[in-house]
């Protein structure tokens, strides 16, 4: 069964073209409109086919009816961590040591085949779309759209708050601006290079000791690593984050956290603020510190 959206008409779209409402008011790609063209009854206003040349009156119902997906993951029975959800999007809190998504050395134990189970469990069919992605030991939000309208609408428009415990004392926050790129010889490792990408990362301090920093940080752009390569460049590698300078003398993972996250609902246009707690094993560090 296929999933309806609805929108209202609202007036400064008013005899205007069809076109320009679903594109700029509905966010729909010139590619999902052309798929949606072709569906019986995929746009509809008021009941009646709309097409793209149509005028668009203030105070009627649009009817959004996306075309049917099947997905292929593997459904796995697991635990899920629901923080967020209505008919359009998911949000879950991902444990720290779970991928995001299948790859060729975790075919099974991801979030898209737990998510999977869990959709079909409730007679729900949708591809899995994480809007954001984390790395297999960060811990924390991960948005799932349960349809390419959502996907499309959500890209590079939702906040996220990362928290983290970094190496060393820091007595202020601050801005790292400095662009990354491939570390030579390796497919994985990101350095800070002349060459490399834009990257800028903020950063304040939530407390400290001696030895150990715990930071809320924010992101202008969202590059892979972009955290720990930065962190790491300016002498204060995450603890636990072997690959970039980082002890596990207290912990033998990355110590960064998803925790809070604000998007502009796509359908509904409500702002959702969603949060989760730092997992344990930061909490007993972070413990340390406070006492």
């Amino acid at each position: 069964m296929s999933e309806k959206l609805e929108f209202i008409v609202p007036e400064e779209y008013d005899g205007k073209k069809a076109i320009a409402f679903l594109r700029k008011y509905c966010n729909l790609s010139a590619r999902m409109i052309t798929q949606l063209k072709r569906k019986k009854d995929g746009i509809l206003m008021n009941g009646k086919i709309l097409r793209t040349v149509d005028l668009t009156q203030a105070g009627n119902k649009v009817e959004i009816n996306l075309p049917d997906e099947e997905s292929e993951i593997v459904p796995v029975e697991g635990n899920l961590d629901i923080v967020f959800e209505d008919e359009h999007i998911l949000v879950v809190n991902k444990p720290y040591s779970m991928p995001v998504h299948p790859v060729k050395q975790h075919q099974t134990n991801t979030l898209a085949n737990i998510v999977t189970y869990y959709m079909k469990s409730r007679g729900e069919n949708y591809v899995f779309r994480a809007v954001n992605r984390l790395d297999k030991d960060t811990s924390g939000l991960v948005l799932i759209a349960k349809n390419k309208f959502c996907a499309n609408a959500l890209k590079n428009k939702v906040s996220k708050n990362y928290f983290a415990l970094c190496h060393g004392k820091l007595e202020c926050g601050g801005t790292i601006s400095a662009p990354i790129g491939l570390k030579e010889d390796s497919k994985i490792v990101r350095n800070v290079l002349d060459s490399g990408t834009v990257a800028i990362t903020h950063y304040e301090v939530i407390c400290s000791d001696d030895n150990i920093s715990f930071l809320k940080l924010w992101l202008e752009t969202g590059k892979t690593h972009q955290i720990r390569c930065h962190m790491s460049s300016i002498g204060h590698p995450l603890l636990g984050d072997d690959l970039y300078g980082g002890s596990l003398e207290l912990i033998s993972r990355q110590t960064l956290h998803c925790g809070e996250m604000t998007f502009v609902h796509p359908v509904n246009r409500k702002e959702i603020s969603v949060s989760c707690k730092l997992p344990e094993d930061m909490q007993k560090i972070l413990y340390t510190i406070k006492k």
